[in-house]
């Protein structure tokens, strides 16, 4: 058998984990609680738990990665799965099923509680990218709600038209085994953060907006999918920020989104914490049905600090609405401390989970880390 590092290594060859410096405090979290590093390995991205509490880790590798017992006493990661295609990033499971995207694929194969590595090998069960070509955006995470899954298609520039194909700029819907996939929102630069919400089963996607429009603009944004009926379409190329027009476009047919953050953000993950937690580590009132969401920040000179943010709700909508003069109104910083003042960076936050036990599942591209989060008065 091979050992822990081997595997590690295998997840995504030639990629290296940057060393902290003597200094560096590492993230920081809200008075009340505790962050541990549980696990070390390159290029996490999108996170899944498991009924028994182990952690389903995708990767900018061509692997879906393991942490056994992430509520309890984490292992050292290994490999779940092996992809032919990279970066495998986006992992979504349902029932005895593992979801997960490729670049060029939406994967799927049979999970069952407790086993450490794949008992079959992931079956392709619908093609994105179908150009073949891998520009810009090459990630694609996936989400199941109510009999639906989802994968979201990054662009494959700033902006351009016409696109490479058909799946470019989109949020794909099919059945869970691929088939009838269709576009279920457009002209969505890249939905990356996508997250169903518990409560209702909505599905909310986090989007990285395009470049070179007004300094501070345009606002990324957080909105409901599933409040849209048809085929919405959020407006890039054309429109930002709820309705702005690009070379006196019309934009009465564009989305206006339910939450903003400032312009280069870069929202990359999202979770809902549940309204009624029954773990131990159940995080104090004031979170619960409110949506955790991880910013990668930004490479715009200056450089926008890495952070997951934390959007309260109240029922199935944001506790405070859109503010268009002020991007930064309906949120606040949960995690932090990942740029220093020379904006170098100590962490890039890229994966965002909840255990059953009610821990906080972070994971870290920049640093090839994954953090637990709890209470820590309990």
């Amino acid at each position: 058998m091979l050992r822990a590092a081997a595997l590690i290594a295998a997840l995504v060859a030639g990629a290296t984990v940057p060393a902290a410096r003597a200094a560096d405090p590492g993230p920081t979290v809200p008075a009340g609680f505790t962050i541990e590093r549980i696990a070390s390995l390159p290029g996490p991205r999108e996170l899944a738990v498991t009924p028994n509490g182990d952690l389903l880790v995708g990767t900018s590798g061509a692997s879906v990665a393991i942490v056994r017992d992430a509520q309890g006493n984490a292992q050292p990661p290994r490999a779940f799965a092996s992809f032919d295609d990279r970066p495998v990033a986006g992992v979504a499971l349902h029932g005895d099923t593992l979801f997960a995207g490729g670049q060029f694929g939406v994967y799927r194969l049979p999970y069952r509680a407790g086993e450490a590595a794949a008992g079959a090998a992931p079956e392709k069960i619908a093609s994105v990218r179908t150009s073949g070509q891998s520009r810009d955006h090459t990630t694609t995470t996936v989400a199941f709600s109510e009999g639906v899954l989802y994968a979201s298609v990054g662009s494959s520039c700033n902006a351009c038209s016409p696109e490479l194909d058909a799946t470019r700029a989109t949020i794909q819907a099919m059945r869970p085994d691929g088939s009838a996939m269709h576009p279920r929102a457009v002209d969505i630069r890249n939905a990356i953060a996508l997250a169903v919400n518990g409560e209702n089963g909505d599905l909310w996607a986090g989007v990285a907006g395009r470049d070179e429009l007004d300094p501070g603009h345009p606002y990324e944004i957080f909105d409901d999918v599933s409040s849209h009926p048809g085929t919405p379409d959020y407006g890039w190329l054309t429109c930002y920020d709820g309705g702005k027009p690009i070379g006196g476009a019309s934009c009465a047919n564009v989305v206006v989104p339910r939450v903003v953050f400032p312009a280069y953000e870069t929202p990359i993950a999202a979770a809902f914490y549940p309204l009624h937690p029954a773990g131990r580590f159940a995080f104090p009132q004031r979170y619960r049905g409110g949506a955790f969401v991880a910013l990668h920040g930004s490479w715009h000179r200056p450089l926008v600090a890495p952070r997951v943010a934390f959007v309260p709700f109240r029922g199935s909508e944001p506790a405070t609405h859109v503010d268009w003069n002020d991007p930064n109104a309906q949120w606040s910083e949960f995690l932090g401390g990942c740029q220093r003042p020379d904006e170098s960076r100590v962490c890039r936050p890229s994966g965002v989970a909840v255990g059953a036990d009610g821990s906080l599942f972070v994971s870290d591209d920049g640093a090839g880390a994954i953090y637990r989060i709890r209470p820590s008065t309990r």
